[in-house]
């Protein structure tokens, strides 16, 4: 199997302000976030980040997307090494990624959230946009033709007029991923894809990833904390636990695990 994504070793200490320090009631100057995670995710593989709030899940994906950069270790995608880019940089090198709490532009319409992630791919000068030059007008016909093909994926494109706030929930979630596949990435991060939804929402989402890694040739690294969507798709798992590794392996084996089952289901 081809290796998609290589973390190793991968460390983030954070410097607690004095503040800080009397609410935690530590004398501690630094707290550790993460503390020597390694991983690997192989092409097409659906790969669970899981833990109890606070494990360090969320700083993981924000060196992965270079929000912070890690204090110390490794990430590479695709043999590219990662660590000290900016997020833009990560972006174009292909790692996308949604959000816990969809961040959409909620008064643009359905199909220009959709353009926004293809200006990467799609190019032209300030000047032409202003003077609608030919170039602007043959590649807007493109973006809004490539955009089209992405929203009928999602069963979206009798809604591409709407404004994006007024899609029920589970669909601005499936428009927010047809935004980040717009970017054309290697790897696809979902912070709790499943977080809001209703039992049927999820099982559509379930469908809706699975769909994408097998027609889109997509490598997805997800946290999530619905154990139903995690056992029902994902092939491998790495729990975290106060930013170290409680366990790590095929899915199966992992939630069946004594330790996890302890830290992560509070048994």
């Amino acid at each position: 199997m081809e290796e998609i994504l290589i973390v190793k070793d991968l460390k983030k200490t954070f410097k607690l302000t004095a503040k800080q320090r009397k609410i935690n009631k530590t004398n501690d100057l630094y707290k550790i976030a993460v503390d020597g995670l390694s991983f690997k995710a192989y092409k097409g593989e659906i790969y669970g980040l899981l833990g109890p709030n606070g494990a360090g899940k969320t700083t993981v994906f924000n060196m992965l997307t270079g929000v912070y950069k890690p204090t110390d270790g490794i990430i590479k995608l695709d043999g590219e090494d990662l660590v000290g880019k900016k997020t833009i940089e990560i972006n174009k090198a292909g790692i996308a990624r949604t959000f816990q709490n969809i961040r959409l532009f909620s008064q643009q319409s359905v199909l220009d959230n959709v353009k926004i992630g293809l200006h990467n791919q799609y190019k032209y000068s300030a000047l032409t946009g202003i003077l609608r030059l030919p170039k602007y007008h043959k590649l807007e016909k493109e973006m809004n033709e490539k955009a089209m093909e992405l929203l009928k994926v999602f069963e979206l494109d009798a809604k591409a007029d709407f404004l994006a706030s007024n899609l029920p929930y589970g669909e601005q979630r499936k428009l927010e991923i047809a935004r980040a596949l717009a970017t054309n990435p290697k790897l696809l991060l979902l912070d709790e894809p499943a977080a809001g939804m209703n039992p049927n929402e999820t099982i559509e989402l379930m469908d809706t990833i699975r769909f994408v890694r097998d027609n889109f040739d997509m490598t997805v690294l997800l946290i999530e904390h619905d154990m139903k969507l995690v056992s029902g798709i994902c092939e491998e798992l790495t729990v975290l636990n106060f930013g170290q590794v409680l366990a790590q392996g095929k899915t199966k084996d992992v939630l069946n695990d004594p330790e996890v089952i302890k830290a992560y289901l509070g048994e």
